[in-house]
């Protein structure tokens, strides 16, 4: 059964709660999505909310994969530059599929989707995102078409003597 994309979505109780429970599950099931397991929906629900704010000021969008039950089972965040000179580009943050649909090919239809709903905003050239090495993940998004271009070692400390490369991936859109 595929997901059903949609930009922007109405932020309600129920799309809060299964943003907060798939963030928390994504965490838990070892998801580099900016948390370390153990996690509980309250410990990333301050990070939703600055989310959630950035969106009602405009400076974020929300693409959601819905399940055949309306259920949360995918997202992306789409950022907005602020710099002046960096406003053809977006970054793409907190990118999750549910733990229960991996390896059913909805990460790439959320890629698909999100680059899709990129495209209808004007003025915007590329997508950039950045990775946890030591994950693999960045080999799937190349395999959507993100190409690596830049690295910083050991930037990202998960525990103390685990320190991993971030990653900076780029999909152009032209």
């Amino acid at each position: 059964m595929a997901l059903t994309f949609r930009l922007d979505p109405p932020v309600t109780p129920a799309l809060r709660d299964g943003l907060l429970a798939l963030w928390a599950e994504v965490s838990n099931a070892g998801g580099a999505v900016g948390f370390v397991p153990p996690v509980s929906v309250e410990d990333v629900r301050p990070e939703l909310v600055k989310h959630f704010a950035a969106m009602a000021e405009g400076r974020m969008r929300l693409v959601v994969g819905f399940d055949e039950n309306g259920r949360v089972a995918a997202t992306a965040f789409i950022a907005f530059n602020t710099h002046r000179l960096m406003t053809h580009w977006v970054w793409l943050y907190t990118v999750m599929v549910h733990p229960r649909h991996q390896g059913s090919g909805y990460g790439r239809d959320l890629m698909a989707a999100t680059a899709d709903a990129v495209r209808g905003i004007d003025g915007i050239e590329a997508i950039r995102l950045t990775c946890r090495g030591g994950t693999g993940v960045d080999r799937f998004y190349g395999s959507c078409g993100y190409k690596e271009v830049g690295r910083v070692p050991d930037a990202i400390r998960v525990a103390v003597g685990d320190d991993r490369d971030d990653i900076i991936m780029l999909l152009p859109l032209a």
